[in-house]
């Protein structure tokens, strides 16, 4: 399983897609989209780099919570 970043663009619409720890990005109209760009795009890097320099690249995964707090409340405090 591998963890990856989807990032809306709000101004031109569609969306981003990235694996933190590799240099690979994919882009697309939707989601969807933007995965397979990234698929694509992470073949490519694996196909010049190699599997071994693409795993080695991966970090441990992390613990990740969602926590309910407003930024701005922090600023008021």
């Amino acid at each position: 399983m591998l963890t990856i970043e989807l990032i809306p663009d709000p101004e031109l619409g569609g969306f981003s897609a990235r694996v933190p720890d590799i240099p690979a990005y994919g882009e697309g109209a939707t989601e969807d989209e933007a995965v397979q760009d990234l698929r694509e795009a992470l073949k490519g890097y694996i196909e010049t780099f190699g599997i071994d320099d693409a795993l080695a690249r991966l970090s441990p995964p992390l613990t990740i919570r969602h926590i309910d707090l407003d930024l701005r409340q922090l600023v008021r405090a």
